[in-house]
């Protein structure tokens, strides 16, 4: 509408609000935030929820690690679980959210070690407890910033002396089960840290090897199936790590693969040897060294193999044959050659055949004099490749050399790759939970649903739990030696040591001497304290028994766990394993795990990388450049189910929903400056009834009510993508291009307590009411600012409840007959567009339209030729029907008069002006509204 009305401009009821449509997120966000924390907002949500007895939902934190600024990916998954905690609260629940943080490890005392060298195991706790409480304020800033409710000023911290108590507690329990006892077995080491690795602390890059092909003599017992000329043969084997080669105990094969007695010939002279090989990698063996099948002379079963000897290729003993079900035709030669210190499968296999076990590298990475080579001693094991290559070349047992890039495990720390190592390590059996987890996996839910076989996989096959590291800034192994050297392992000792660190704290056990220790515990002179911390993991792993039991709004198992993918293997499984143990059932009822978070080329990058690629990756940039409701519009428009891009490019394309949310909220607030519900809603004052609404209401009323039906299921199945897509597209279409849209002229013009008017109002007013409460889990900060300034909203949109479908307009023919409706104004729109194109008028409301109908349709036909519908439907000037063949539309200029108020076409009264006009400033006049 034009402002050209003029004397009449100032009888319009044009929009009104403070409300502005510049957010300002990045300087209006913090303010919202300390008004929240000002108010104790979080508990005052509590507190409400507890006096309605409202049944619980309860989501556990997994708690990230303190060491560092809050990256994106953390970011999303705070954002999501703030997503489940407020949308849970607004349904009906009382959903407390208990932050919390993993304090201890590596990560931590990797970088204090690096700022300084040669200190006490005191002092290093102490700079690692300094860094840790650095870093939660840092994280506990960010994720506040973001819009995260919680109880901020009370997170669970795994250094606290209380929660490591409980985490000896734990432990007590699987002493209790038998579970814990101490092995020489080889673990994933890093030479760069110094400690052994859970599975969870390794990560993989691509890694170029040198894989070679080596030939193993057969010294005695030879197969009869093979003939004479067996005794003669070799048998090669394909490695990766030629540096294991000094460790080598025996040869694997699998005891059902046909393996060949071959002649081969040399890839260079005309030399001959006969080699034994799985038949069906004879080609790959040819591809890969050159060696030309020239003659097959036997075949047999692996089973045969298993009374052959043969020679090592440099160090003066016998490997024997042995089979083993872990051999493949995959790679290789169908051989493998055993180190049993340097491998799970081969620990396993060496233990069931007696081969004995040897490890001759320290934890530098280095060779010790037990390997067996004077010239290897003290050389890392990396840099020993090409020594041992040399050595077999020269000894004429290398039958081949390639480089071979493939992924191979590093640490997670000081990104070294890792070597398996045979040590005097702690393990947890997982004999007697196995299949109590196995179990537990199978009655929990799982999202996705892939989830379930992905762990079930891993737990199924997981090797007993290395838990001691040779670290210093964790929860101690509470475990004494005697003077011989023999641990104790005693439950009830573990329980005093849980009840001296929770009165004391953890650092009781590395300030104390061992007499100390042993005289305040009761134990017999000459008794030694370990020197190793518990796996990190079991630390997260114990939050179920050190939070979800101990604090009174919590309880195990809880509703939900919800982490990033990775956590499969870390510490979903660590808690299945640990609750278990300390319950007998799992920690929770269901696992949500989202994608890792990922450049717009799809690449997941480090912070160094991201540094080096000059691409921000810290959740701060992206709120003080864009405002946090941007970066929660964002995760709640990504499928979290999958890999999740984040970037530049794609914030920029998110702040154009968020403008268009906005601008939606805006004019919704505009329209209401005047309106009253109490007095004012048509609905609640019996003015008028859901049948008696003018038809557009009603069907905008049906609309919302499919709208809420559809986000409040989506919220319940944590889609929160589908309530964004389904907000979004209502605002767009819906509610800004079909109904505000149309309903402009009813609420500038009218009189203001006009029934038309008091309905369209009352739409709006719902609307508005329902939007903000449905967008608030999302945009935490805009839908509160909103709220606040409707004039007939009171408290904090966080504190409300979502609203509910409203069954009155669940009107399946309201729908149905607005479908045909769309459909005739897509018709007349074109006939519109095609007449403004010629230049016959210049805009819709100058149209007399003509609308064919191709069949009879009552209905229809009705609400057509109704003017006051069609007019403002379809913002005409006048509309007719007739029937036909075929839909179809006809425009030509109207011959009405304009009325200068409402810049409409209607007939004019004397007063110049339309009769609804001429009603409207005679009301105004008055002080009273036409019916």
């Amino acid at each position: 509408m034009s402002e050209k009305q003029s004397p009449y401009k100032d009888t319009l009821l044009l929009p009104q609000t403070a409300f502005p449509m510049r957010a300002n997120l990045t300087g209006n966000e913090p303010l919202r935030l300390e008004s929240w924390e000002r108010d104790d907002l979080y508990h005052r949500i509590q507190e409400k929820r507890r006096s309605e007895n409202a049944p619980p939902f309860i989501l556990h934190d997994g708690p990230p690690f303190a060491n560092g600024d809050v990256h994106m990916g953390t970011a999303l998954n705070k954002i999501l679980k703030d997503f489940v905690v407020k949308s849970r609260s607004m349904a009906g629940f009382r959903a407390p959210f208990i932050p919390g943080w993993d304090c201890h490890g590596l990560p931590i005392e990797f970088k204090v070690a690096q700022q300084a060298r040669d200190l006490e195991p005191v002092e290093i706790r102490q700079r690692c407890t300094d860094f840790a409480a650095k870093f939660i304020d840092v994280q506990r800033a960010s994720f506040r910033r973001l819009g995260v409710l919680g109880d901020w000023e009370k997170p669970y911290l795994t250094m606290d002396p209380a929660y490591e108590a409980n985490v000896i507690r734990v432990f007590a329990k699987l002493v209790a089960h038998g579970c814990v006892y101490q092995s020489e077995k080889p673990v994933q080491w890093s030479y760069g840290a110094h400690t052994a690795l859970a599975e969870a602390e390794v990560e993989y890059r691509e890694k170029t090897s040198p894989a070679i092909f080596v030939a193993f003599a057969i010294e005695r017992g030879a197969p009869a199936a093979l003939g004479e000329h067996a005794a003669q043969a070799a048998i090669p084997i394909w490695t990766t790590t030629p540096w294991t080669l000094p460790a080598n105990l025996g040869l694997a094969v699998h005891p059902e693969i046909v393996y060949q007695l071959t002649r081969f010939q040399h890839p260079d002279t005309d030399t001959t040897q006969l080699l034994i090989l799985a038949r069906d990698l004879v080609a790959k063996f040819t591809e890969s060294t050159g060696w030309t099948p020239r003659e097959t002379l036997a075949e047999c079963p692996g089973a045969d193999l298993a009374s052959t000897h043969t020679r090592h290729p440099f160090i003066n003993r016998t490997s024997p044959v042995i089979t083993a079900r872990f051999v493949t035709t995959e790679d290789g030669t169908g051989i493998v050659h055993i180190a049993p210190g340097h491998g799970a499968d081969d620990y396993v296999a060496g233990r069931e055949h007696n081969l004995g076990l040897l490890s001759p590298v320290d934890d530098d990475g280095r060779f010790t004099e037990e390997c067996g080579l004077p010239d290897l001693v003290g050389t890392h094991v990396f840099d020993a490749n090409p020594k041992i290559i040399d050595l077999l070349r020269e000894n004429g047992t290398l039958l081949g050399h390639q480089e071979y890039t493939h992924s191979y495990p590093h640490c997670w720390r000081s990104k070294t790759p890792v070597i398996f190592r045979a040590v005097e390590q702690f393990f947890i059996s997982l004999d007697t939970l196995r299949n109590q987890a196995l179990e537990a996996i199978a009655h929990t839910t799982w999202l996705p649903a892939w989830g379930k076989n992905r762990i079930h996989d891993t737990v199924e096959a997981r090797p007993d739990w290395c838990i001691s590291r040779q670290r210093t800034w964790g929860v101690p192994l509470p475990v004494f030696f005697t003077p011989d050297g023999a641990p104790i392992l005693d439950e009830s000792l573990v329980l005093k040591v849980a009840d001296l660190i929770e009165k004391e704290g953890s650092n009781i056990w590395f300030a104390s001497s061992d007499a100390e220790l042993a005289t305040r515990l009761g134990l017999p002179e000459g008794t030694r304290k370990g020197r190793d911390t518990l796996d990190v993991w079991i630390d997260s792993g114990c939050s179920h028994a050190a939070v979800l039991d101990s604090h009174p709004d919590l309880h195990a198992p809880c509703d939900l766990y919800l982490e990033a993918t990775d956590q499969h293997r870390g510490w979903f499984q660590s808690s299945l394993m640990l609750s278990i143990a300390q319950r007998g059932g799992p920690p929770y009822k269901t696992v949500m795990t989202h994608g890792f978070v990922v450049d717009q080329d799809r690449r997941k990058l480090s912070k160094s990388e991201a540094e080096k690629a000059g691409k921000p990756i810290d959740a701060a940039h992206f709120y003080n450049k864009y405002g946090a409701d941007i970066v929660r519009l964002w995760a709640s428009s990504i499928d979290w189910q999958r890999e999740v891009p984040f970037g530049e490019d794609l914030f920029k394309q998110v702040t154009e929903p968020y403008r268009r949310l906005r601008n939606t909220l805006r004019i919704l607030l505009g329209n209401l400056h005047d309106f009253t519900p109490d007095s004012d809603h048509v609905l609640h004052n019996n003015r008028l009834t859901p049948d008696s609404l003018p038809p557009l209401d009603k069907w905008m009323l049906s609309r919302l009510h499919q709208v809420t039906r559809e986000c409040r299921a989506a919220y319940d199945s944590y889609d929160f993508r589908r309530v964004f897509t389904t907000l979004n597209q209502f605002c767009a279409t819906d509610l800004s291009a079909i109904y505000i849209d149309a309903t402009k002229d009813c609420l500038y013009c009218d009189a203001a307590d006009s029934s038309r008017r008091r309905a369209a109002q009352t739409v709006i007013h719902d609307a508005f009411s329902t939007l903000t409460r449905l967008l608030a889990p999302i945009l935490a900060f805009t839908a509160d600012e909103a709220w606040e300034h409707a004039p007939f909203t009171s408290g904090c949109v966080h504190e409300q409840d979502f609203p509910e479908p409203d069954l009155a307009f669940a009107n399946p023919a309201t729908l149905n007959l607005f479908r045909r409706l769309f459909k005739v104004r897509d018709a007349v729109q074109t006939a519109i567009e095609s007449q403004i194109q010629e230049k016959s008028f210049s805009r819709n409301n100058e149209a007399a339209v003509e609308v064919t109908l191709p069949q009879p349709d009552e209905d229809l036909a009705a609400i057509l030729n109704d003017r006051a519908f069609a007019t403002e439907f379809f913002i005409i000037a006048e509309m007719r029907t007739t029937t036909g063949n075929s839909l179809a539309a006809t425009a030509t200029k109207t011959t009405l008069p304009l009325c200068p108020r409402c810049r409409a076409f209607h007939p004019l009264l004397e007063s110049g002006l339309c009769l609804r006009c001429d009603e409207a400033i005679a009301a105004q006049a008055t002080g009273k509204s036409p019916a």
